[in-house]
């Protein structure tokens, strides 16, 4: 099943997993590109009104297609694919935000599934550092961590932390926990 070669790394803002999937794919292997900074690009640079200080429910709906349409680009691939967060991270942001999650947010995370063990990459202050698409306080960072594996957790996947440790160290990790021992 498709579902079991898509490996998602999630959690807060500036905890390195845009890093590792950046690592994952220079060592060969395939990956998704993160919605929200891709949305925030996006809609930046048309000047959109899309953005999560804008409007966090039209923010919302272009993550849900981005994600979607990754999801479908990633069945394409052969091998596993390591996915810069899921379909789930949209109802954690959506409840960080105390907005209410539409259903059809919910029937998304509900049909396209990811391999059952998720990595997070848990809130790290040392390397947490603010950009242009990351305006969040840390506590905002740390806040964000809680609502997406709290989201994952709700949707019946397994969460396995990633250490706190070099690129090297936790690309190792990763494909060392990933199906067939992360042979891609």
């Amino acid at each position: 099943m498709r579902q079991d070669r898509f490996i998602v790394v999630t959690g807060g803002p500036g905890a390195g997993k845009s890093t590792l999937i950046d690592a994952l794919e220079a060592a060969g292997h395939h990956r998704s590109w993160e919605a929200g900074r891709g949305v925030i690009r996006d809609q930046t640079a048309i000047g959109g009104r899309a953005l999560p200080w804008t409007d966090p429910e039209l923010f919302a709906e272009l993550m849900l297609c981005w994600e979607l349409r990754s999801y479908h680009a990633a069945a394409e691939r052969p091998g596993t694919v390591f996915f810069d967060r899921g379909l789930p991270d949209v109802i954690g942001y959506l409840r960080l935000e105390g907005r209410p999650v539409p259903p059809h947010v919910r029937a998304a995370a509900e049909r396209f599934r990811y391999h059952r063990r998720v990595f997070t990459a848990p809130p790290w202050p040392e390397i947490y550092a603010r950009d242009t698409e990351r305006r969040q306080s840390y506590a905002e960072a740390v806040r964000t961590y809680e609502a997406v594996t709290a989201a994952y957790a709700e949707l019946g996947y397994e969460a396995v932390e990633l250490p706190r440790a070099s690129v090297g160290e936790r690309v190792r990790f990763v494909t060392g926990r990933a199906p067939e021992g992360g042979n891609v």
